[in-house]
């Protein structure tokens, strides 16, 4: 479950003994990037959420499929990943650079641990890009600065928000963030979200998370999809809409997925007029 995969706090406020979302994400995931508070707070999420495991590996193969998605049948050759979190296999660059290496991706974090690893493995094609940069989401404007160092913001970008947007915990400024973000790319553009909901047993999932930020965590909520939904007013949704990650286009080859679901997702479209 990305309840937690990056988060949206400033530098000094990650220390190594409090549990950061992006290390406990690595953890999750089976990375080595972490430390013992980090371990402790994902084990507990784990004992009080028996699933949250591997929700958080559907979050990824999620990235993975929407990825793939936007470059083989939507064209789609920038991408701006925002509280990208610490770098592990299957990286959005990795995925869009093979299939199209021309692709350019610009991921984005404001925690200085993220970033300091992230540089030393990132490592992309001649022919595109690929860059962490330290934004924060909470002030979109600085986003869009730093993103249009490497990508033309004049042509479609794929906006990259999973897992970060359970950071904003008021719906309003979550709201006007995305806004924000979506007016300033063109027409052509397409919006990735997945997030924690409380959908399914919601009372586990609001401990696991009152826990999480005893520890010193990030402060987070879990949204339903119609709380998620409404971050995609105004554009297209792609099928099957608001869904488990997991039901996300799935690959026909993949084991069929537990009822049980603690993420859901969403891609949208900007539309190419404004509709009447």
């Amino acid at each position: 479950m990305s309840i937690m995969m990056s988060s949206p706090s400033g530098p000094g406020e990650s220390s190594l003994d409090r549990p950061h979302s992006a290390r406990i994400w690595n953890y999750w995931l089976g990375g080595r990037d972490y430390y013992p508070a980090d371990k402790e707070a994902g084990d507990a999420m784990a004992r009080i959420i028996p699933g949250v495991v591997d929700s958080a590996r559907a979050d990824r193969a999620f990235l993975g499929r929407c990825v793939r998605h936007l470059v083989v049948e939507r064209g789609v050759r920038q991408f701006l990943d925002i509280g990208a979190g610490l770098p592990t296999a299957g990286n959005t660059h990795e995925i869009a650079q093979r299939l199209a290496p021309e692709s350019r991706v610009v991921y984005m974090d404001n925690d200085p641990l993220v970033l300091a690893h992230a540089q030393s493995l990132l490592i992309g094609t001649p022919q595109g890009a690929a860059r962490y940069v330290e934004a924060d989401l909470r002030h979109p404007d600085g986003v869009l600065e730093r993103a249009a160092e490497t990508l033309d913001l004049t042509r479609p970008v794929a906006l990259m928000l999973l897992g970060v947007l359970n950071h904003i915990t008021d719906d309003a400024e979550a709201g006007r963030l995305v806004r924000h973000l979506v007016e300033a790319v063109p027409r052509g553009s397409y919006l990735a979200i997945a997030h924690p909901t409380d959908e399914v047993r919601g009372d586990v999932v609001h401990e696991a998370m009152w826990r999480y930020m005893k520890r010193g965590g990030t402060p987070t909520v879990a949204r339903d999809r119609t709380r998620l939904a409404r971050f995609f007013e105004g554009l297209e949704l792609l099928e099957p809409g608001v869904v488990p990650c997991a039901h996300w286009r799935p690959d026909p080859s993949a084991p069929s997925a537990s009822p049980e679901f603690a993420t859901v997702c969403a891609v949208a479209r900007k539309p190419a007029r404004t509709r009447r």
